[in-house]
C-alpha cells in the first residue's frame, strides 16, 4: 500500500472518535454557555452514536458495491461540514440534528477505511495494529483539543477548526486516490481467500469475539478510573491523581496492538489469539479481590490483552472474508460491537448495583473470557495464505 494513502487513512481514524467525542468532551462548557443543564445536553449525543453505529451497514454495502475511495471523501467533507454546523448550532434542536449528522459520517470509515487498510497483501497485521493506534489517538485528542480551546477560544472553536481541517483533509485525499488509484473491478472478480467451510467457522468466531469481548472492552474502559479509585483508596490519592494512573495504562495497552500486529503477520493466529483471552480470563480472575498498586499491574494486564485482540479480529476478517464482501462484513462487526457498547453502561450500572461491587462484574467478564478462549479453540486449524489480490494498494 503506498504510505501517502495509508497515511490518510490513519488519520480518518483518528478523526473518526476525535468527532465522535467531541461533543462529550465539551458539553459542560456548551451547558453553560447555552443555560442549559450539562445532563440535557450530554444526552443529544445519543443520536450521534446510534447513527455510529446503525450507519456502518450502509456504509459498507456501499463502499462495496459504489467506492470506498469515494466513500472516504463523503467522510471527509462530510464529517468536517457537520462538524461546522454543531459549532454553529444555537438551539438545542439544531445541536441534536449536527450531532446526529457527525454520527452518519463518522459510521463511513469503520466498515470502508478498515476494508481498505486490510487490503491486498503484505504486512496486514502491522497496518491494522498501526491503524488502530491511530483511533486511540483520536480518543486521546478529543479531551487534549477540547482542554487548549476552553482556554484560549471556546468550545464552537474547537468544531471550526477541526471540521475545516476535515474539510481539507477530503480534498487532499481525492488528489492522493486518484493518484493511487487501482482497479478494483479485478479485485472484485478475484480473490485469494479459500472458499470453504472454514471461513463461515471463523467469522462466527469473530462474532462472539466481538459480541463479549466488546462487553468486557468498554466494561473495563468505563470502570477502571472508578476501580482505580476504589482499590487505591488507601493511598489518599486524588482524582486526578487517579484519572492520570488511568491514562498511563491505556497508553501502555493501546501499544500492544503494534507488537500483537506483527506478531500475526509472522507467526500462526490460533495460539496467539489463544493467549490472549485464555490471559484476559486469568488476570479478570485475579482482579477480582487485587487492591493497591497490584491493582495497576493487573489492570495493564487486562487492557493489554484487551487492546490486542482488536487486531486480530480485523485481521481475521481480512484473511477468511472474500475482498468484494470485506466492507459489509466489517459493518456487521463494528454494528454488533457499538451495539454492545451501548449496553455495557447500564449493564456495568446494574452488576454494581446489586451489592457485589466490582468484583461482580469481574466474574463476570471472567466467564466472558473463559466462553471467547472456547470459541477460539474453534477456529479452523489451517490458515488460508495471504496472497497478493487482484488490484494490491
Amino acid at each position: 500500500m503506498p504510505y501517502s494513502r495509508f497515511l490518510f487513512l490513519n488519520i480518518g481514524h483518528a478523526l473518526d472518535h476525535l468527532f465522535i467525542l467531541l461533543f462529550p468532551a465539551v458539553a459542560a462548557l456548551a451547558a453553560s454557555e447555552l443555560q442549559e443543564d450539562y445532563a440535557t445536553l450530554l444526552a443529544l449525543t445519543t443520536g450521534s452514536f446510534i447513527a455510529f453505529g446503525a450507519c456502518s451497514l450502509p456504509a459498507g454495502w456501499l463502499g462495496d458495491r459504489w467506492s470506498r475511495e469515494n466513500m472516504m471523501t463523503v467522510f471527509f467533507i462530510g464529517i468536517g461540514s457537520a462538524a461546522i454546523l454543531t459549532g454553529m448550532a444555537q438551539s438545542y434542536w439544531q445541536i441534536a440534528v449536527a450531532l446526529t449528522s457527525i454520527g452518519v459520517f463518522a459510521a463511513i470509515y469503520h466498515p470502508v477505511g478498515l476494508a481498505m487498510v486490510s487490503k491486498g497483501g503484505g504486512a496486514v497485521g502491522q497496518r491494522l495494529g498501526v491503524n488502530g493506534l491511530w483511533g486511540n489517538l483520536g480518543v486521546a485528542a478529543s479531551a487534549l483539543s477540547i482542554g487548549a480551546f476552553a482556554d484560549y477560544a471556546g468550545w464552537r472553536a474547537a468544531f471550526f477548526l477541526l471540521g475545516t481541517i476535515s474539510i481539507l483533509i477530503g480534498f487532499a485525499w481525492i488528489r492522493v486516490a486518484r493518484s493511487t488509484a487501482i482497479d478494483d473491478g479485478a479485485a472484485k472478480k478475484k480473490t485469494s481467500v479459500a472458499l470453504d467451510m472454514d471461513w463461515r467457522r471463523a467469522l462466527l468466531v469473530v462474532a462472539a469475539s466481538t459480541i463479549i469481548g466488546g462487553f468486557i472492552f468498554n466494561s473495563m474502559t468505563v470502570s477502571l478510573p472508578k476501580v482505580l479509585g476504589d482499590r487505591l483508596d488507601g493511598f489518599a490519592l486524588s482524582a486526578t491523581e487517579v484519572g492520570a494512573i488511568a491514562t498511563g495504562v491505556y497508553t501502555l495497552a493501546a501499544f500492544s496492538q503494534l507488537i500483537v500486529g506483527r506478531a500475526i503477520d509472522r507467526w500462526r493466529v490460533k495460539p496467539i489469539f489463544l493467549g490472549l483471552v485464555a490471559g484476559q480470563a486469568v488476570a479478570l480472575y485475579l482482579a477480582i479481590n487485587t487492591s493497591g498498586w497490584a491493582m495497576v499491574a493487573v489492570s495493564v494486564l487486562v487492557m493489554v490483552m484487551v487492546f490486542g485482540q482488536i487486531p486480530i479480529n480485523d485481521f481475521l476478517i481480512a484473511r477468511y472474508t472474500p475482498e468484494h464482501l470485506r466492507a459489509r462484513v466489517f459493518s456487521v462487526k463494528y454494528v454488533l460491537s457499538f451495539t454492545v457498547s451501548a449496553a455495557a453502561v447500564p449493564s456495568i450500572a446494574w452488576l454494581y448495583s446489586t451489592g457485589g461491587g466490582f468484583p461482580t462484574m469481574f466474574t463476570a467478564t471472567a466467564i466472558g473470557a473463559v466462553i471467547i478462549t472456547a470459541a477460539v479453540a474453534l477456529l479452523p486449524s489451517r490458515e488460508p495464505n495471504m496472497a497478493t489480490e487482484a488490484g494490491d494498494d
